[in-house]
């Protein structure tokens, strides 16, 4: 655990407030100037409604108007470097915060240290799988562009688990790396508002009040702004390791970013170290297939986006299989030594979900073997990634490991494997909004809370940067409960638990799985995204058809009635092994297992209007299921009831000495919202919160008889 004084400071620090110019001081006091334009703003002079294509512009034109009424022509240029939000770091959670931002109004900067690396796939070029795909499926619900861009790029797509209930249903795509990055890119450079820069941020520039006036650079600019997101991934300070050597770099070939933890440390944040690691990539061209089993993707292709624009099908291209062996096993075994963990010069912690190879031979002795995947990085590139092959070996020994799998004989490695670990601050330091506790408009995401994968990173982006964007423009910030979504149980975790390892998101972290659902994300927070901004017109008319197509179909095959003796009844008896003799509804059969939609139109007993086959899931789903979900819906209004108490975010959990000590050192330090986050936190057990419980009860008392005015009682003795 590092802390201000374990480290010595290095780098730009955060600073006071510094003086400028009296055209900045004209620019900030302005009173006709709206910190960042509303969705549809209006044009001063006309009132009439300004295009978001023209929002940037007018905005632009309002701060020359400011320098030029006080005779400061000369410095126009400093309207270049002023912002609403700037954000650092352009990997998934900086796109996705960046977009955000701009599409809320806001004129926002993506600072980069490589813009041909923006929303780049660093490790396996993959998106979705168990919980990860339902993050997905919620971020492009509330507006974000993952979902759509793994939609765009895909390579092979397969649900996982489909075999089992909907509530662990996962979507994942293969995706083409080079692809998907120079999308992402175009995509940001066509958003109104949003402009990318390439430099190193390596301190704020903060007011009087602790808060944010800018982001430092480390040539010696300072690009003003009202809110900053950080997004650093595995940069700062990042080193990685191949074996016993080891280079400063935040991934391969790119250089880390140093100075931005030191100023942090330098006002009080806590910081740690967590790895990562990435397995060798081989050339395709020298595998032999013939022996390997393939892994086609689905006949039927599936979509994270609920954006049918996106929905165009591509060839898909096949994964394969192979296996370690004993000579594996037994060449890892002899050379544990040689790895930075097993070596002991590296002891930061590793993804508990994503093992090394060596990890996987000493935790499981008792298997022989471990399934090794070839995925292809893309359609021009003959690289195959080898996943669940990630070592800190050395390089002089790692083609020949690589050897010892079936297939790869004589593959030749084109990139080695390697390790990285990186500075990271414990998200407990955060509000559930992700703004920092002690620095108003700073907001923390993606790895730098502690998280692995670009899917948590996507999600809590696209959080941090609509409340950055609604803090530079003076708004309530948004929480998203941790009942109402997968991004809000991540979040819950973040903020209250005290995690010391790379979070990733699982679908057993919901208590409330089968409601939060992938098929139902845009039902549960599409209206939430139009309220706020993110959701334009045409995707909110396409999501409101598509609820009223399935309220209107599921009330006709409620209503719709068929004979025992007809073929389609016959025919459900004979797969669900239930009989039918009575005349039973649509919706009763549909209800039966193992029958699906589909039988029923085999049977012409289909929708007589268009149905889209998400929308066919969702009927089924929400008939199959409806006893479940109403049982949980149930379960979740009592437990909110409960645990929806609030608690006062200045409470002195101390003086509560009916607590125990460690329970009032966890509470003060994280200080939770409600009572479920209190008693979600970790060292609070159930006796800490009934002592709170109580502690609030006699506090509400004593206040309410304090508000009645109601004379003491004095005890006399006769």
């Amino acid at each position: 655990m590092h802390t201000p004084a374990a480290r010595q400071q290095g780098g730009a620090s955060i600073s006071g407030r510094s003086s400028q110019s009296d055209c900045l001081e004209s620019f900030r006091t302005l009173p006709q100037r709206r910190r960042c334009a509303p969705l549809l703003s209006r044009s001063p002079a006309s009132g009439r409604k300004l295009s978001q294509n023209t929002r940037g512009r007018h905005h632009h034109q309002v701060c020359a108007n400011a320098s030029s009424d006080r005779g400061l022509e000369t410095h126009q240029w400093y309207d270049e470097e002023d912002y609403d939000v700037v954000v650092v770091g352009a990997g998934h959670a900086g796109c996705e915060a960046a977009l955000a931002s701009a599409r809320l109004g806001c004129r926002t900067l993506l600072l980069t240290l490589n813009l041909d690396r923006i929303a780049w796939q660093p490790c396996n070029p993959a998106v979705g799988g168990p919980a990860k795909s339902q993050l997905v499926h919620e971020v492009d619900a509330l507006g974000g562009e993952i979902g759509k861009m793994a939609d765009r790029c895909y390579l092979q797509k397969r649900v996982l688990n489909a075999s089992k209930g909907p509530a662990v249903h996962a979507l994942r795509a293969q995706t083409d790396k080079i692809e998907y990055a120079h999308e992402m890119r175009c995509i940001l450079e066509a958003t109104p508002n949003l402009f990318l820069r390439e430099g190193m941020a390596v301190g704020l520039d903060l007011g009087p009040n602790d808060d944010v006036q800018g982001v430092k650079t480390f040539f010696g600019l300072t690009f003003r702004c009202r809110a900053a997101v950080v997004t650093t991934g595995t940069f700062m300070n990042g080193r990685i390791w191949v074996g016993r050597h080891s280079m400063p770099a935040g991934r391969a070939g790119e250089a880390a970013s140093e100075g931005l933890t030191e100023a942090l440390l330098a006002h009080g944040f806590e910081t740690d170290r967590l790895k990562t690691g990435t397995p060798a990539r081989v050339d395709s061209r020298s595998v032999d297939f013939s022996h390997l089993e393939a892994q086609p993707g689905d006949e039927h292709v599936r979509w994270f986006s609920f954006d049918e624009e996106v929905h165009v099908e591509r060839e898909q291209m096949p994964c394969h299989l192979t296996h370690t062996t004993a000579a594996t096993h037994a060449m890892i075994e002899a050379n544990l030594h040689e790895t930075p963990k097993y070596g002991g010069w590296v002891d930061s912690k590793g993804p508990r979900y994503c093992p090394s190879i060596e990890d996987k031979v000493v935790r499981f002795k008792d298997k022989d073997s471990h399934q090794v995947f070839l995925e292809p990085e893309g359609r021009t590139t003959p690289e195959l990634y080898v996943q669940g092959f990630s070592t800190g070996l050395p390089e002089r020994l790692q083609l020949a490991l690589l050897h010892t799998l079936p297939g790869l004989e004589q593959c030749k490695m084109l990139r080695p494997a390697y390790a990285v670990e990186y500075d990271y601050f414990p998200a407990h330091q955060c509000h559930p909004t992700l703004e920092t506790k002690s620095i108003q408009g700073l907001f923390f995401s993606g790895q730098l809370n502690g998280t692995t994968g670009y899917e948590e990173a996507a999600a809590q982006g696209l959080l941090a940067g609509i409340n950055a964007a609604r803090r530079a423009q003076q708004l309530t910030p948004i929480v998203m409960p941790r009942n109402s979504s997968y991004l809000g149980t991540l979040v819950d975790d973040l903020v209250t638990k005290d995690l010391r390892e790379p979070y990733r998101m699982l679908t057993s972290r919901s208590e409330y799985r089968l409601l939060l659902r992938s098929d139902n994300a845009d039902q549960r927070l599409t209206p939430l995204a139009r309220d706020w901004g993110l959701i334009d017109d045409r995707r909110w008319n396409s999501f409101q058809q598509k609820q009223a197509q399935i309220a209107s179909e599921q009330e006709r095959l409620a209503n719709t009635r068929v004979q025992p003796d007809c073929a389609l009844s016959l025919q459900a008896n004979e797969i669900s092994q239930q009989h039918m003799s009575t005349a039973s509804s649509l919706a009763d059969i549909l209800r039966r297992p193992h029958v699906h939609y589909s039988l029923l139109e085999l049977h012409n007993q289909g929708s007589n209007d268009p149905m889209s086959n998400a929308a066919k899931e969702a009927v089924e789903i929400d008939i199959k299921y409806a006893g479940f979900i109403k049982r949980q819906t149930k379960q979740l209004q009592q437990t909110t009831a409960k645990y929806g108490k609030k608690l006062s975010s200045d409470m002195d959990y101390m003086a509560i000495k009916t607590m125990s000590m460690e329970a009032r050192e966890k509470l003060s330090k994280v200080q939770p919202l409600d009572i479920g986050q209190a008693s979600r936190t970790g060292g609070v057990n159930p006796a800490d919160i009934t002592a709170l419980l109580i502690h609030l009860e006699v506090r509400r008392r004593q206040q309410s008889k304090a508000t009645k005015g109601q004379p003491e009682r004095i005890l006399t003795r006769c």
